[in-house]
């Protein structure tokens, strides 16, 4: 008898602590987590920005690279990563363009790109003759389990080398120079990640160097 009140004691005990645990709901922000782990449970950027500054989110690892920029507004993400993958690689098509420099327009510069080779340059610039060039094999991508990649624009470039790079975050390469999308002309942006190299500033290129990869995608 003694038993089986003791048993049924440690029943009703085990239910009533059961029954009175907090129940931890991961859409919800966890202070105890870490931003990174909070974005991966689900957490929206708005509800941790509630909690948190934008810089918080800087080089954080996360959809396939390393956040650079948060929009506060809408909660976008845009992340960032070195694709050496490729080795140096052509711009393409020799022709007169201009894109953006505005942090975020990267995909539709890429776009641009992408459409002008597309077309006959040879009466005012030069054909490459193939599709192996950046923002083609770029938007062909498919990498991290992602395949809306693009080169950033030369506003973004900045902010890479400053929210991300320069604080000792992300993989980029210093012994490289990058492609950015931004093209003024027959003159694209280039942009190294060494300091001592126009101090992490873009600078005009020519679209007939080789140079490495540096991809970009949102996150909404």
């Amino acid at each position: 008898m003694k038993n089986n009140i003791l048993k049924l004691a440690l029943l009703f005990a085990i239910f009533f602590n059961c029954e009175n645990e907090p129940v931890i709901n991961p859409l919800e922000y966890n202070s105890n987590l870490t931003v990174q782990q909070n974005l991966v449970n689900g957490v929206s950027v708005i509800d941790i920005l509630n909690f948190n500054d934008l810089s918080s989110f800087y080089g954080v690892e996360y959809g396939g690279g390393f956040i650079f920029h948060v929009n506060p507004t809408n909660g976008e993400i845009m992340v960032a990563t070195d694709y050496s993958n490729f080795g140096d690689v052509a711009w393409g098509d020799i022709f007169d363009l201009d894109t953006s420099h505005a942090i975020g327009d990267g995909d539709l510069n890429t776009q641009q790109i992408i459409e002008g080779n597309q077309n006959d340059n040879s009466s005012n610039g030069t054909e490459f003759g193939s599709d192996d060039y950046a923002f083609q094999m770029v938007d062909d991508l498919n990498y991290n389990g992602y395949n809306d990649w693009f080169i950033p624009s030369s506003g973004s470039m900045e902010i890479i080398y400053s929210n991300v790079h320069s604080l000792g975050y992300g993989n980029f390469n210093e012994n490289l120079i990058y492609w950015s999308s931004t093209k003024e002309g027959y003159f694209p942006y280039v942009m190294a990640f060494n300091f001592e190299s126009w101090g992490g500033l873009p600078f005009p290129g020519s679209c007939l160097d080789v140079n490495g990869i540096l991809i970009a995608r949102k996150i909404n």
